[in-house]
Parts: structure tokens; sequence; C-alpha cells
């Protein structure tokens, strides 16, 4: 694929990463909980549990956009919608923020790594999102399963490498990410930014 869209990609998704959602709330708390001896089961869990919710929103999704302008199209303003829906989520979260949960109790890296996984790889949601995102960026003349690869692939490195920060600096950001001020800024922007990301996609013209 072009440079030009990877790049928008790229930039779109460094913002949404840095909003965040359950799978980095887990490994905040985590790292708070368990210190710097939690931080690569929490990674791992991540990359592997993010690849895995790329596999399963990829199979078949190839191949339909690549055969169907017309399922391009529905898929595209599915997901317009999709994330329209999102950010008003977020933006309703924002006026009663959560608070950061405490993480339980666990002992071993490997629970640690498990529960991260279920957490990042069996959330629908996060299924859902790869499918409504990805195909925003995709140019329907080109080939289709590479380019969403492509993409998928940078995503999952950006979400390992943004995952990697959180939790080195958990233990230092404690204080500011565990306010109620704080969780509030995150689900407003994000609320913003997905509410913009819906509209762009379903004022897009359909692929020729």
């Amino acid at each position: 694929m072009s440079l030009e869209p990877w790049a928008a990609f790229v930039a779109a998704s460094a913002i949404l990463l840095v909003i965040p959602g359950p799978t980095i709330l887990t490994v905040i708390s985590y790292s708070i909980s368990h210190g710097r001896r939690a931080n690569v089961p929490l990674v791992a869990a991540v990359a592997l549990g993010d690849s895995t919710a790329l596999l399963l929103s990829l199979l078949g999704l190839g191949a339909l956009l690549a055969a169907s302008a017309f399922w391009f199209s529905v898929i595209k303003y599915a997901g317009g919608l999709y994330l329209l829906y999102l950010g008003v989520k977020l933006l309703r979260a924002g006026v009663a923020p959560a608070e950061v949960a405490a993480a339980p109790n666990m002992d071993t890296r490997w629970r640690l790594f498990f529960n991260t996984y279920l957490v990042t790889a069996l959330n629908p949601k996060g299924i859902v999102f790869f499918v409504a995102f990805l195909p925003q960026f995709v140019a329907p003349h080109a080939n289709v399963t590479q380019q969403l690869w492509v993409l998928g692939a940078t995503f999952v490195v950006m979400a390992v490498l943004n995952a990697t920060l959180y939790a080195v600096f958990a233990d230092s950001a404690r204080r500011l990410l565990a306010t109620r001020r704080a969780q509030r800024g995150f689900h407003l922007t994000g609320g913003v930014l997905l509410s913009t990301a819906g509209i762009w996609a379903l004022l897009a013209k359909k692929p020729v």
C-alpha cells in the first residue's frame, strides 16, 4: 500500500491508542499492584491478544471486500455508525467516569498473562473495532487483503509499544491516572475523536 494512507492510519491509531481502553486499564491496574515483574507477561498478553482479535476480525473480510464494492460500502458505513456509537458512549461516560478498577490479587505471571490475554482477545467490541476501523484506510482498487494485514500488523505493533509504555510508567503516573478528573478527560477526548471518525466515515464517498 502507498505511504500516505499508511501514515494517516499510524497517526489515527496513535491518537486512539493513547486513550486508555479496557486492555490498557487492565495493564495499568496490574502494573500498579504487581510492579515491574508484571510488565513482561502483560505486554506479551497484549501482543497475543491483539493478534488473536485481528485474526478473528479479518478472517474472510479481505476476500469479501475485494470481491464486492457494495459490501465494501456496507461495512464502511456500518463501521462509521459503530465508531459514532462508541464515541457517544465515551462522551456519556465522561460525564460520570468510572474509577480505575483495582486489580485482583494475582500471584503468578501466568495468571497475569492469561487474564490480560482474555480481556484483550475476547472483547467483542475490540474484534468489531478492527472491522470498523481498518477499512477506512483501504484503497478498494488495490490488493485489499494485503492492505488489511499490513494495517493490522502495524496496529498490533503500536498497541504493544503503547502497552509497554503504560506498564513502565504506570507506577509513576499512578496518582494522575487514578483521578476522576483524568478519567473524565480521557473519556471526553476519546468520545470526540471516535465521533469525528464515525462522521468522517459516513460522509466518505463510496468506492468506485
